[in-house]
């Protein structure tokens, strides 16, 4: 009984030894953090970041000159006095056009099944059974918001 024994008792006894062997902290390599007046982005993106940056300072610009020259248009006389109008551009008197909504696919009819239609995004099949043509519906296939509407 005690020969079986030996071999665990041995196994056992180089565990702990090397367990208890001193481990040198020093071999480690410090995390290095990146400073915060360095850039992470390439020199590419770093210009189009750039560009963006005058692009957006422009428009900024161009909306307060437009809101002090209908400032000063609302503070100029009535139109009875004889004193002559600023003439104001067509980009500033124009109205912004109308945001146009999004025109949404129709899908097709899977012939030969009722209520089943393929989705104009992936040509799936989608079980549309009891909505009625013409409805907005979501595609289930994706997770981002794609719609298409029952023919």
């Amino acid at each position: 009984m005690i020969h079986r024994l030996t071999p665990g008792f041995i196994a056992l006894g180089c565990a702990m030894m090397v367990s208890c062997y001193p481990y040198n902290e020093n071999t480690q390599k410090p995390i290095k953090k990146p400073a915060t007046d360095q850039t992470v982005t390439s020199p590419a993106q770093q210009e189009i970041k750039d560009e963006r940056a005058k692009l957006k300072k422009k428009k900024d610009l161009a909306k307060k000159n437009e809101m002090k020259q209908r400032n000063e248009s609302a503070d100029s006389p009535s139109a009875g006095d004889s004193s002559p109008k600023p003439k104001s551009s067509p980009s500033t008197t124009a109205a912004p056009p109308a945001p146009e909504k999004p025109k949404y696919p129709y899908a097709n009819k899977i012939p030969g099944k009722d209520g089943f239609v393929f989705s104009p995004y992936n040509n799936k099949p989608i079980d549309v059974r009891g909505m009625a043509s013409g409805t907005l519906v979501q595609d289930p296939t994706f997770s981002d918001e794609k719609r298409f509407r029952v023919p």
